[in-house]
């Protein structure tokens, strides 16, 4: 049996410069943070006794006996990927729901990966999760995703990660003291404006517009080193929150489905008042919003906002993680060995988690001998 704990996260700025289209011209960086609300993916092979070859459990229970029967996409291209043959139970439960601009599909399949590995005594890197994720969305899926959700719940902590042109991404951790760090938290509050959607379609419009928009991205894009300079320099730290309401303005103009009217009322409400900045989470359409407040004003935004659910939360250090293992379930049968990697690996990568300050890692190539020899 084993469980892994993988967090969701909240993006900051930068969004938008993340997706292929864009960084594979002009780079792109964003800024972002794990938080403490998390999904769990439990996972464990099945005894032959059942008519059924994989059960799989999250909103909905599926029994069936092959892969190719799994109605949950994650779940079947992530069992093909890694060459499953022998029966498996999977149960998914999250703290808070899917589709709601928390990177929720992303860390469901790095945690369901990361759970598949320890099943077979192996682990992978941070680095690996995040490139394998990346691959079963976008390549093996065809999802029209970015690629900072997926390194974020693989890394976890907040983070700057900067994209190049060739593929490859630089993980950055940001370093602030911990009464700095404490502030920025206490400004911020959480918010669900109970609209859910899925990111795929909202970001298919949106890169659609992408070169119509080049200047839009290219500030929000810079708009990252600027926060950086807020938080390191000592400067108001209201000035992050003035900048967030600048990003918003800017993403909002990206596609018309980013926002509506319902998510505009909630935003300006919110600033009268006394919310300095804010912006929606993820691709856009629903989900939940961020607001920067000060803290002697947060008890106002919440009356004003008192028909929607407010949610505490805290910055998060860890990534992807296996919280429970337990050996003789683990051994009970074997995953056959994935033929071949589709892309190659950067053999960087396999430094253990946390031992480089920077990680350059590919995010596009794998290199086909490291599979075959596991």
């Amino acid at each position: 049996m084993i469980i892994s704990k993988t967090p969701y996260r909240i993006s900051f700025f930068g969004g938008g410069t993340d997706y292929p289209v864009w960084y594979r011209e002009n780079g792109g960086q964003v800024l972002a943070t794990t938080i403490d609300k998390y999904c769990y993916i439990s996972c464990r092979y099945l005894p032959p006794f059942f008519d059924h070859k994989y059960r799989i459990v999250y909103s909905k229970v599926e029994n069936v006996r092959e892969i190719s029967e799994i109605h949950h996409s994650a779940v079947r291209a992530t069992l093909e990927f890694m060459g499953v043959r022998d029966g498996l139970e999977i149960h998914h439960d999250g703290d808070l729901p899917a589709r709601t601009g928390l990177g929720s599909s992303s860390s469901f399949t790095v945690g369901l990966l990361y759970s598949l590995y320890a099943l077979k005594g192996l682990m992978p890197t941070n680095m690996r999760l995040a490139n394998e994720a990346i691959h079963i969305e976008r390549d093996i899926l065809g999802e029209h995703v970015g690629s900072q959700d997926q390194i974020l719940a693989a890394c976890g902590g907040f983070k700057k990660i900067s994209f190049n042109g060739d593929d490859n991404f630089r993980v950055t951790p940001v370093i602030l003291d911990r009464c700095r760090l404490q502030e920025l938290q206490d400004h911020i509050m959480l918010v669900f404006t109970g609209f859910m959607r899925i990111a795929s379609k909202v970001a298919k419009d949106q890169i659609e517009n992408t070169r119509k928009r080049r200047s839009e991205l290219v500030a929000m894009g810079q708009m990252v080193d600027e926060a950086l300079g807020v938080l390191a320099d000592g400067r108001d730290v209201k000035d992050f929150g003035r900048l967030l309401h600048e990003s918003w303005k800017l993403k909002r103009s990206l596609s018309d489905k980013i926002s509506n009217p319902e998510i505009d009322q909630i935003y300006n409400t919110a600033r009268k008042a006394g919310a300095i900045g804010g912006k929606l989470l993820g691709a856009g359409g629903g989900g939940f919003m961020i607001f920067f407040v000060e803290p002697d004003r947060q008890h106002q935004v919440k009356q004003v906002l008192n028909g929607f659910l407010h949610v505490p939360f805290r910055f998060d250090t860890a990534g992807s993680e296996i919280i429970f293992h337990h050996a003789s379930y683990a051994a009970a049968g074997p995953i056959a060995p994935i033929d071949a990697y589709r892309r190659g690996y950067d053999e960087a990568s396999r430094e253990p988690a946390g031992a480089r300050v920077e990680v350059a890692a590919r995010s596009k190539q794998y290199d086909s001998k490291v599979l075959s020899s596991l």
